[in-house]
């Protein structure tokens, strides 16, 4: 059974775990994952500490081992694009196999109020458990990088 934590603008991390947290995510998500200043913004931004709409970051505990981290950022919108995006989920890579992701996405999709968005790499085998629970593709994603 996990333990879970969540920080939002009201309950905000320390910079030390804010750093760690930063860490985690950045070793966890392995290829899938961003430079770490990317990251830490999301955080920020999840917690208002840079301007948004706010958010939250949920970890998970098993016995006060850190085993995961999600962050949620909201999108100040809603109805043709979700209240909520799924910015990060990454599992401890030791820890992975035990259902942890399962129990981070499901006690992440309880805490948001609205529709969820997420963006997976279309290789990423996490995209199974997004499927599993719920989550579709109705749309291919574009980018433009300038």
């Amino acid at each position: 059974m996990l333990d879970f934590k969540i920080y939002n603008p009201s309950t905000k991390l320390s910079t030390l775990d804010k750093m760690n947290t930063v860490d985690f995510l950045h070793k966890h998500l392995e290829q899938y994952g961003d430079e770490k200043s990317d990251i830490e913004k999301a955080i920020k931004y999840s917690l208002k500490e840079e301007l948004s709409f706010g958010g939250f970051i949920l970890k998970a505990f098993d016995k006060d081992q850190l085993v995961g981290v999600v962050v949620i950022n909201k999108t100040g919108m809603s109805g043709y694009i979700p209240e909520n995006i799924l910015v990060y989920i990454a599992v401890d890579s030791s820890q992975r196999g035990k259902g942890h992701g399962k129990s981070l996405m499901n006690k992440a999709i309880e805490l948001c109020e609205g529709n969820i968005a997420l963006h997976v790499e279309k290789d990423n085998p996490a995209r199974f458990l997004y499927e599993k629970v719920g989550f579709t593709n109705p749309y291919l994603e574009m980018r433009l990088k300038k």
